[in-house]
């Protein structure tokens, strides 16, 4: 019995490191601009599929290339070509309405019509057939006791690990993340000082889809089956995690990811499957009820 729940742990560190990866983008956005970047799912889904054509692409080649070495141009990337596309929405869908002074409503619908845009784009550029992810890297297990993992688990759970060492770094040791969070302490004072605001933005987007992609990848190397509406479950559970971990608070995102992922393993590991979403998520909403800011969130006030 014992050894079952460490193993179910060790299991929800894997998935709750995909969820941390994304929740971080959505707490990253939604942090220097007040928005709900709903897309964000969807451009995990596309960093899968990056990352599918460029390791199809480098293995296709002439030259036979050992597994780690495609893998260590694979990861680059994808991260590089999924923030492009991510700043590419934001230069084309979001900076427009943020220009004109639009409502925050027509925002967030915004954001909704352009994860639709790409599930549907993908659909109509690819078709519904599902892809099959290449190989990249010998699956290895390691036993310990009754305990059993695989190198890719501890490789993704590690990656989410660092991920969120370097961005904490960023946002609390550097001058762009200083000033990230003067614009989300006041964004009409942040000019009046000189800083450039669609910069920071747009490094926001860098930032918070490259993590994005480089979930889509470590997702399509465990689980490497692709369809165009992957990062639709995914995205939305990643964004429940944000906010149940404080939206806005990257400490709060990556450990709101993670208590999803311990959850709905342990949800499955006593109950049926059927019932993990149902009981994980009424966990969660009794979390918010009683601390409806989230684990690290605070109660904002508004100046009328």
């Amino acid at each position: 019995m014992l050894a079952s729940i460490i193993q179910n742990l060790f299991n929800a560190f894997q998935w709750g490191s995909f969820y941390s990866l994304i929740a971080l983008g959505y707490t990253l956005v939604y942090g220097v601009l007040r928005l709900i970047n709903f897309a964000h799912g969807d451009i995990f889904m596309v960093g899968a599929y990056i990352a599918f054509f460029i390791a199809t692409a480098i293995l296709g080649l002439a030259v036979s290339l050992p597994g780690w070495v495609v893998l260590a141009m694979v990861i680059p990337l994808t991260m590089i070509l999924t923030a492009f596309v991510g700043v590419s929405l934001e230069r084309i869908a979001y900076r427009p309405l943020r220009r004109k002074g639009a409502h925050r409503l027509y925002v967030v619908i915004t954001a909704l019509m352009c994860g639709l845009v790409l599930e549907n784009g993908n659909l109509a550029l690819l078709g519904a057939s599902r892809k099959s992810f290449p190989e990249l890297v010998d699956k290895v297990v390691y036993t310990v006791g009754d305990l059993s993992m695989t190198n890719l688990k501890i490789g993704v759970v590690f990656s989410a690990i660092l991920v969120f060492i370097f961005l904490h770094f960023i946002v609390t040791k550097t001058k762009i993340g200083m000033a990230m969070r003067a614009i989300s302490y006041d964004k009409f004072a942040v000019p009046l000082m000189g800083i450039p605001i669609d910069t920071v933005i747009v490094f926001t987007f860098i930032l918070g889809s490259s993590f994005a992609g480089l979930a889509g990848l470590l997702f399509a190397l465990s689980y490497p089956i692709l369809d165009p509406y992957m990062g639709a479950m995914i995205g939305w559970k990643a964004f429940i995690a944000a906010v149940v971990g404080g939206i806005g608070d990257i400490r709060g995102a990556f450990l709101g990811g993670f208590l999803l992922g311990f959850v709905e393993i342990l949800v499955v590991a006593v109950f049926p499957s059927t019932y993990r979403d149902l009981i994980a998520f009424a966990i969660l909403m009794t979390i918010l009820c009683i601390k409806p800011t989230g684990m690290f969130g605070v109660a904002g006030t508004t100046k009328i």
